[in-house]
């Protein structure tokens, strides 16, 4: 923390404040605004109530009205504050609406009731956070029982795990390959590969699908992890850094007897590790927010992800938007937390593959 402090204290010119440093930091505290902004409202709208999301309340926080309930009833009933005409404001229930009235009570006194305007009145509100909107989808399935957070969650933690493992090992022993070894037509395949980022993800949908199906591989995790194990931006992006890998090194561990599995595991994988991370990260954000394939290959409810259990959540529960916002802040935290722990990498990783 003291670093952080230091590192954020400094100016052009030591003991003395720039107007360089006070445009600079204006520029960065500019650029936090506008990328935290959205993710700190989305959090304190997912404790909102549903009414105050849907009649767009635009104050930042979670204001509620305050319910009570009532000695000789069950039912709560909301408090408004009333303003009589001698200007006075009075805390009184209201009971229930009469045409352009209100029929109220004091909470002291419910037995006593009497009819005020409508418009004399509103509604007696304080800051509260519903935590229950985070509560009851994952741990109750909602009002409806019908959405199984949980199960969701280690379907995407599956598929996102297994696929990222499964394209670091395929595009590294691409990219060992195509970096360290001299072959005929090594620099056409690289072509290909590259040439394949051009094609949209969306025109080999049809004929995917068919594979997945022969192979039998429908409504199973696994249809959504194979087809996707290799990737052209893996192997280019980790080809690019194991360039900058000294060809002597392997030349040295083949001269002391090292088989070409030792030389990958033990020489090349270390050292390509901040282009792993890398990679990793992005395979992770791709695959923990991919909606289009799961959603094609997957029907049955048990195999969905958490993509497509917060799409199907969102008609079972007539759009309960509190709950839906609820569960994207928790689909962000798992990326958000392999994102602070691997962001040491990029900086390198990205600097030394040539990478733009």
């Amino acid at each position: 923390m003291g670093r952080v402090l230091t590192f954020l204290a400094r100016t052009r010119r030591p003991g003395r404040i720039d107007w360089t440093d006070v445009l600079a930091y204006a520029y960065l505290a500019l650029g936090v605004v506008l990328i935290l902004a959205p993710v700190v409202w989305l959090f304190v709208s997912s404790l909102k109530t549903q009414r105050a999301l849907v009649e767009s309340d635009p104050r930042f926080l979670p204001y509620e009205q305050v319910m009570v309930t009532l000695p000789g009833s069950t039912r709560p009933v909301g408090l408004v504050e009333w303003t009589a005409p001698d200007g006075t404001t009075r805390i009184v229930a209201q009971i229930r609406p009469s045409g352009a009235d209100l029929i109220v009570a004091d909470p002291a006194k419910p037995d006593e009731t009497f009819t005020v305007p409508r418009r004399a009145t509103k509604a007696h509100e304080q800051v509260r956070a519903r935590t229950e909107n985070y509560t009851e989808p994952t741990l109750q399935g909602g009002r409806m029982g019908t959405f199984y957070f949980p199960r969701y969650f280690l379907n995407s933690a599956f598929v996102t795990v297994v696929a990222t493992l499964i394209t670091l090992a395929i595009s590294s022993m691409a990219a060992f390959a195509l970096s360290k070894y001299r072959f005929a037509g090594r620099d056409t395949f690289m072509f290909l590969i590259v040439a394949t980022l051009l094609m949209p993800a969306t025109v080999i949908l049809v004929p995917l699908f068919v594979v997945v199906m022969n192979f039998g591989m429908l409504d199973s995790l696994w249809g959504v992890i194979i087809p996707g194990a290799a990737t052209p931006t893996g192997v280019f992006l980790l080809r690019q850094y194991m360039l900058t890998i000294p060809d002597e090194l392997i030349e040295a561990a083949r001269m002391d007897s090292a088989s070409e599995w030792k030389i990958y595991y033990r020489i090349i994988l270390p050292l390509a590790l901040p282009a792993l991370a890398v990679l990793a990260i992005l395979s992770i954000i791709w695959r923990w927010n991919d909606f289009l394939w799961p959603l094609v290959v997957l029907t049955r409810s048990e195999s969905f992800t958490l993509q497509l259990g917060l799409s199907s959540f969102k008609g079972e529960m007539n759009d309960a938007t509190h709950y839906l916002l609820a569960m994207t802040v928790l689909t962000l935290l798992p990326v958000t937390f392999v994102f602070a722990f691997l962001q040491k990498y990029i900086t390198t990783g990205i600097a030394n593959t040539g990478m733009k």
